[in-house]
């Protein structure tokens, strides 16, 4: 789907800095950056910005998943260090990033395992140079902060796709794959008709909280690193943005507490659209008086009066959409679908 100036514009919230009449006056976005395609044959790096990996398995079979899907594997030099639970120092895990984004030999950058940690070394990353060398860099859960950060701080396209030790499966690789080395605009939609033995789909359904359609720039990841960015530079910039929101493991008390967080910093009443990925484990917790997860999700969104539908392939989950940060989408939540409209890659 082709933009003309005039929507493009509209839809990442740039008003009169591209000149448009009566519109009002607002700070510009950083302009969009993308990486270069990736094709067979690329190195791609694997770093350890986030936990330590405590045994050796897990970085064979990460490597040996990334060469079946064509690539050459290296590792960073401290991708095997650990401090703690964290997969290195903050000085070690910040330089490895700045390293391999420097590294021209360097086709894309792949998060070994989320956890956390990212947030000690948000700060130390040279985001000069990243925006100077601009290349693939992908990972979900704790890595919705570097991924968030490096697409505010540079305007690069990012990735909430699979980490280097995920599962990848057909549905996962596809989706990964159309984005990242193919360079198409897919649509996002979950599977349907898979019912197994029951009468109806009971898995990866779709539920429209607000119908509706609109456009806007795609940020999001993991609410509770998401919501711990709030008030930093790092926190992305979500005029007429779509947001989309996964977690895991958290009480429900927590999910609404970090929702207010959202609203309180004034994210959530600037938005176009909302897409819910899923909230795996998500519970009440023992002793827990608690709302429900639908009424905590109709509590902060119903009232933004846009666009919202829950259920979409993103989070802790086997199959998962991988979704461009900072690429233009639309939204549309009676489908329970996200076009991306451009290709996210050059």
């Amino acid at each position: 789907m082709k933009l003309n100036r005039r929507q493009l514009a509209q839809a990442m919230g740039l008003g009169t800095v591209m000149g448009l009449a009566n519109t009002p006056a607002v700070a510009a976005r950083t302009p969009m950056l993308l990486p270069r395609r990736l094709q067979p044959g690329d190195t791609l790096a694997l770093v350890s910005p986030a936990k330590a990996t405590f045994e050796r398995e897990p970085y064979a079979i990460a490597t040996e998943a990334l060469q079946a899907l064509g690539f050459k594997v290296r590792e960073a030099p401290n991708l095997r260090a650990r401090w703690g639970k964290f997969g290195g120092t903050d000085e070690q895990r910040a330089a490895d990033l700045n390293a391999m984004f420097a590294d021209d030999s360097v086709d894309g950058i792949v998060a070994m395992t989320g956890g956390s940690g990212c947030n000690r070394i948000v700060d130390k990353l040279d985001y000069r140079l990243i925006a100077a060398k601009p290349k693939y860099f992908g990972g979900f859960s704790d890595i919705t902060c570097l991924i968030n950060a490096m697409q505010r701080q540079t305007g690069l396209v990012t990735f909430h796709a699979p980490v280097a030790e995920s599962e990848w499966n057909a549905f996962s690789v596809a989706h990964w794959r159309a984005l990242v080395m193919q360079g198409q605009a897919p649509l996002l939609k979950n599977p349907t008709g898979e019912r197994g033995d029951n009468l109806v789909q009971k898995d990866d359904r779709i539920t429209t909280l607000r119908g509706g359609r609109a456009r806007g720039i795609l940020v999001g990841g993991n609410l509770a690193v998401l919501s711990s960015l709030a008030g930093t530079p790092y926190f992305p910039d979500c005029r007429g943005a779509i947001l989309f929101l996964e977690e895991i493991n958290e009480y429900i008390y927590r999910v609404e507490r970090m929702l207010s967080t959202l609203r309180l910093c004034g994210a959530l009443g600037q938005l176009s659209g909302v897409v819910i990925g899923k909230f795996t484990k998500c519970e009440p917790g023992d002793g827990f008086a608690s709302h429900t997860l639908d009424e905590v999700f109709d509590d902060y969104f119903l009232p933004l009066n846009v666009p919202v539908y829950r259920g979409a392939m993103i989070g802790h989950i086997r199959r998962k959409f991988t979704i461009p940060v900072g690429a233009l989408a639309e939204i549309d939540a009676d489908a329970g679908t996200l076009q991306i409209l451009q290709p996210v890659v050059r």
